[in-house]
């Protein structure tokens, strides 16, 4: 069994959220939800997990596997895409992307983010999954890796098709995960802009979010419509330290999208603050690492620790105990290496998060150990001790 250390640390801050009343939002829409993105927390649903066809938002799925790539440095964005005659032959909404032409990378990702681009969307499946057909089997496996249960993709682009359907609540956990990335929201947020074609001219592009423009706060992330869907939107807007998700689908109009939008993002924002507990770079305190470069650490949670309640509501005095696993070099930030416990005032958790180290510790070589021990020899301590070896 791994060594424990329990550490007590000082007193912080934290309460549940009450039961709220019933809303009166989404009143003309099939499905609603809001989700608060840091603590993950619903805070108003409706038929929020009825299947249904989810329009141009399924390019949140394309844009959210696109920026995994760019992430990982697989692909990147002064890549030069091939335009391919299906893509460039794609109907509804367009970017008007020509057969046989070649465009960077980024181009794409604006036409497709700010304009829902159709053609857009199927060249960026062709490039990153080499057909749509992959691409699309790509979009549901990540739809399993979620644990989405209300959702199926057929295409990129999201025109109606059988088999191809999601829910409100599927649809604003993988916008949860593509706002990760959070340079989407560069291109999300923008109102206008041009796409540079390849011949030196340009197409206009116009954000079919018009909040972006009308709402303060709101910087994405995507629309949908067709006559089978309605008017959809997942909407995203950040104040202060305050950032939800909103998302629409079945909006029988525009206004009515806009609107119903707009109300829940008012009552997200005036109803609720966040209260945050242990912010992810706040130091929890140092533990001694074996056979590392360096003898100790700083351990932080792996992801900031807080709670959504009334905006007037008082909040009450918590503990909380950090319990981390003996440390062995190599370590990276973003390995596991214990829990913290959060305790009410009768000694109960009441909430859990894990804790990873600060930096990265590599493994000390045997020239480095032998120095560090004949330094501990000689003063009678440990001492932290750096050795860099050229070799």
């Amino acid at each position: 069994m791994k060594k424990k250390i329990i550490i007590t640390i000082l007193t912080m801050l934290f309460i549940f959220i009450p039961k709220g009343q019933a809303l009166e939002l989404a009143t003309t829409s099939k499905e609603g939800i809001i989700i608060e993105t840091t603590t993950g927390k619903i805070i108003f649903e409706k038929n929020s997990h009825e299947q249904t066809a989810p329009a141009s938002m399924t390019k949140i799925m394309t844009l959210l596997l696109t920026f995994e790539k760019l992430d990982s440095g697989q692909i990147s964005l002064d890549d030069m895409v091939h335009i391919s005659e299906q893509a460039a032959g794609m109907g509804g909404s367009q970017m008007f992307l020509e057969a046989n032409t070649s465009v960077r990378l980024e181009e794409i990702i604006k036409g497709v983010a700010i304009a829902s681009a159709n053609d857009g969307a199927v060249a960026l499946a062709e490039y990153i999954g080499g057909s749509v057909e992959n691409f699309v089997t790509m979009m549901n496996e990540k739809v399993s890796e979620l644990g989405l249960e209300n959702t199926h993709f057929v295409n990129p682009h999201g025109l109606d098709a059988e088999n191809h359907y999601s829910s409100a609540y599927d649809m604003a956990i993988m916008a949860l995960n593509l706002i990760k990335y959070e340079d989407v929201l560069k291109y999300t947020s923008t109102y206008e802009d041009y796409f540079n074609k390849p011949d030196g001219s340009r197409t206009w592009l116009v954000n079919t979010n018009k909040l972006v423009r009308f709402y303060n706060g709101v910087d994405g992330l995507k629309t949908g419509y067709t006559k089978n869907a309605g008017y959809c939107l997942t909407a995203t807007a950040k104040k202060d330290n305050l950032r939800y998700i909103t998302v629409l689908m079945g909006s029988p109009t525009l206004n009515d999208r806009s609107k119903e939008t707009t109300e829940m993002l008012n009552y997200a924002f005036n109803s609720f603050k966040l209260n945050t507990i242990i912010d992810e770079n706040t130091s929890l305190g140092q533990v001694k690492v074996e056979k590392g470069t360096e003898d100790y650490v700083d351990v932080v949670v792996k992801k900031t620790v807080a709670e959504l309640i009334e905006i007037n509501s008082k909040v009450d005095e918590y503990t909380y105990n950090l319990k981390i696993d003996k440390i062995t070099a190599p370590v990276k930030k973003g390995d596991i290496v214990g829990k913290i416990e959060i305790m009410d005032n009768e000694g109960l958790i009441v909430k859990e998060e894990n804790v990873t180290v600060a930096k990265d510790i590599n493994k000390a070589t045997y020239l480095q150990t032998l120095l560090k021990n004949f330094k501990t020899i000689i003063t009678g301590k440990e001492l932290n001790i750096n050795v860099n070896i050229n070799n």
